[in-house]
């Protein structure tokens, strides 16, 4: 196969040769051995088509790599998981260093990466260890792929991925996600990523090193990746941009994982963060202002949301009103029964605030069948139910008395309200 060609149809390929390159730099042996089996070069793994790689910048790549390798780890042995799914491998020699602890290791990758990283790591492991360690191709988005490669595994697992995202479009990361959740259903256990902050931790990691120089390195950075890549990286909506109203982004990635019936809890780096060699290399202002920034950035602990659960709504009702409602993956499921108005559209609001509470919220459907009436207050909730949540509000079995009501006042063309 033209190696060249894979590289430019998937630039994870070429990202994980830099990897263990970087590895290797920092003194660990075993990616230098990985490295030397696959010749791999400064030039080759570092540079770019058009920009080559700063001191600042290779300091910056080599803290990056090194937080995120050594402190997932140190997060699943601290949780007590024994199973470790690696998605993306690469070629790290994290299998060597999991299977000497007498954890299971499973190697998942490209299937043109595994069969040139699967003898080069096996070499390096002991003959009584390798029973632990399993490496097999596959393609992130392609349930079926990991379905079989994970087949015999023994849960629950815990599923690392890292820089894996930031190189998917929406579509592939809501694939990704269906995926991962298939399994972790399957077998128990979480997914561990870093890559939705990975854009945070990378400012706040950039900005203590490059000093006066910041904007210039970024650039810099930015233009290595994109020669590296050819795709436009860290775009689809699981990446918590550091643009804009930062708290806003990260809930719209919450909403996106809860979609997909999957939940979030955020896991600072800086509680589990092992003490770092590279940081040896920067000076010591430096290398505690990166220490202080990672309070601010966290792997994500990602499980599955309950398939089915219901909202307590026993205490919100009357004679003349009443509702049922549940959350299945991240959409809130609303039937209301009788009049909303003044007296009873506190009970639906104060629904809505329990469920958003209790449950990551993406969009809401109302079963409007045996809604008899609202009025301009019931109305009112509904819009802070759809400003509330990225997919909006959709009324169904809407009768003509409240269908008008929905038309005088404009919201049939402010709701989604259905034929």
């Amino acid at each position: 196969m033209d190696l060249n060609l894979l590289e430019q149809v998937n630039p994870v390929f070429n990202t994980a040769k830099m990897t263990v390159f970087q590895l290797a730099s920092m003194g660990d042996k075993d990616a230098a051995e990985i490295a030397e089996k696959l010749n791999l070069t400064f030039e080759e793994t570092q540079n770019s088509a058009t920009s080559k790689t700063s001191p600042e910048l290779m300091a910056l790549n080599n803290i990056m790599l090194e937080t995120r390798y050594r402190t997932s780890i140190a997060i699943a042995r601290h949780l007590g998981y024994k199973t470790i799914v690696d998605l993306p491998c690469g070629y790290t020699p994290r299998a060597k260093m999991l299977s000497q602890k007498g954890i299971t290791y499973y190697g998942l990758d490209l299937p043109a990466a595994i069969a040139e990283a699967e003898p080069a790591i096996l070499s390096l492991i002991d003959e009584d260890k390798r029973s632990l360690v399993h490496f097999c191709g596959v393609d992130a988005t392609n349930g079926d792929s990991l379905k079989k490669a994970l087949k015999d595994a023994e849960g629950p697992l815990c599923i690392t991925t890292e820089g894996l995202l930031m190189y998917f479009s929406d579509s592939e990361a809501g694939a990704l996600c269906d995926n991962i959740r298939m399994l972790l259903k399957e077998h128990g256990g979480y997914w561990l990523t870093s890559d939705p902050e990975a854009s945070m931790q990378y400012l706040l990691t950039l900005q203590p090193i490059a000093g006066e120089r910041f904007k210039e390195i970024l650039m810099q950075s930015i233009n290595r990746v994109q020669d590296k890549s050819d795709v436009n990286v860290g775009k689809n909506a699981l990446n918590v941009s550091p643009q804009g109203d930062t708290a806003q982004n990260m809930k719209n990635a919450m909403m996106f994982l809860a979609s997909h019936g999957l939940k979030a809890e955020r896991v600072i780096i800086a509680d589990y963060m092992p003490e770092l060699k590279c940081l040896e290399n920067i000076t010591h202002e430096q290398a505690q202002a990166i220490k202080q920034n990672m309070q601010k950035c966290s792997f994500w602990k990602i499980t599955t949301m309950d398939t089915d659960a219901a909202v307590d709504t026993a205490d919100l009702k009357s004679e003349s009103f009443d509702m049922q409602a549940y959350v299945k993956n991240g959409t809130l499921n609303l039937c209301l029964k009788g009049r909303v108005d003044t007296l009873t559209a506190p009970d639906m609001l104060t629904m809505f605030e329990r469920a958003k509470a209790e449950h990551e919220l993406s969009s809401v459907v109302i079963d409007c069948n045996e809604l008899s009436y609202i009025s301009s207050a019931g109305l009112r909730v509904l819009l802070i139910m759809k400003k509330g949540c990225t997919g909006g509000v959709k009324l169904t079995g809407i009768n003509q008395v409240v269908r008008e009501i929905l038309e005088q006042s404009g919201f049939d063309s402010i709701l989604d309200v259905a034929d």
